[in-house]
């Protein structure tokens, strides 16, 4: 199939998108209803971000009206996706494809329980298919040392970096979770941190080590009170201008310091999360418990990290196979 090249969604408001039947009206209505259910903030940006595009590219179609929506223009729109590229001429990845089909899906299941519609178009609806890959960067423990080590703990901004690469590596919290952390959150007696409005805005409690709360400790008594520009509220950690740290910034932040660490690999804050994970399985700890750590929903997407370990895979290996070694013990010891 050719791909055809598609940098920008159409722009222009249809004149009928007004009407209470209208796709966009029926939008806000469901976007209304997600919020008053109380679905994370998060979610219901996304939601609104690829229903919007849904929304703008029937409009051009004069497809204004729900009940124009039949599976064969879901499929076209599909395609669409498919065929599409940003500025920078780049496609859409599968998953974000996968994303947009998803909310699709939400959105005319939701419109056809409510009796919006007379039938869901969007029941049949098949998704490209995915395959999971492994994690595209993963550290071992020694490369997880050099990389914290490059902070300069001798600068106020160094200690806090230090402070929150040690506490991504040891917790394997997401980059916007760390933004949100506020110091009523951490359990110091406990070795505990408490993750509030976690994704999917779940909450949960972790563990989190003693070399990372100490390093916190630190960095909130000598750099946290000077970076303050005013009142910042619970934040713990603050930016050069003394303000709640942007998730963005975190990931910039963590990516320049794998960069400085010349390690021969590339990433941000996923990095460390993985690690976190890959590390924990390496020394033992159940599956379930790198779930919980992890805040994944699903143990699926934490077995993931079953196929990254290979240091256990090889240690299994070495002890269970028979003719993993050039020469068995027998032989060995009689040479």
């Amino acid at each position: 199939m050719t791909r055809r090249t598609v940098n920008t969604y159409p722009t222009v408001i249809h004149p009928d998108s007004q009407s209470p039947n209208s796709l966009r009206s029926l939008l806000e209505r469901f976007l209304s209803w997600l919020t008053t259910h109380h679905y994370a903030a998060a979610t219901v940006r996304l939601r609104r971000e690829d229903l919007e595009r849904f929304v703008l590219w029937t409009e051009a179609r004069d497809l204004v009206r729900a009940s124009l929506v039949t599976l064969e223009v879901l499929e076209r729109y599909q395609r669409h996706l498919f065929a599409y590229r940003k500025a920078n001429g780049a496609s859409l990845s599968i998953a974000s494809q996968s994303r947009t089909l998803a909310s699709l899906r939400t959105f005319f299941r939701w419109l056809h329980r409510s009796g919006l519609i007379d039938t869901n178009p969007a029941s049949d609806l098949v998704g490209p298919h995915r395959v999971r890959r492994l994690p595209a960067c993963v550290l071992t423990a020694q490369e997880a040392e050099t990389v914290l080590a490059q902070a300069n703990i001798d600068t106020l901004t160094g200690l806090r970096d230090r402070a929150i690469l040690e506490t991504l590596y040891s917790t394997g919290m997401r980059r916007f979770e760390l933004a949100g952390l506020n110091l009523s959150d951490l359990d110091r007696e406990r070795g505990m941190v408490t993750i509030r409005s976690g994704k999917g805005g779940h909450d949960r409690i972790i563990a989190i080590g003693e070399r990372a709360l100490a390093w916190i400790d630190r960095y909130l008594l000598e750099s946290r009170p000077v970076l303050s520009s005013g009142p910042v509220g619970d934040t713990i950690f603050l930016n050069r201008w003394g303000k709640p740290f942007d998730p963005h910034g975190i990931g910039c932040l963590v990516h320049r310091y794998i960069k400085m660490a010349n390690i021969g690999k590339s990433g941000s804050a996923h990095a460390l999360r993985h690690t976190c994970a890959t590390v924990m399985l390496d020394h033992g700890a159940d599956i379930r418990y790198i779930q919980q750590q992890l805040g994944h929903q699903l143990l699926s997407t934490t077995q993931i990290y079953t196929q990254v370990s290979d240091h256990r895979l090889k240690e299994v290996h070495s002890t269970c196979h028979p003719a993993s070694r050039l020469f068995n013990r027998r032989s060995d010891s009689s040479r």
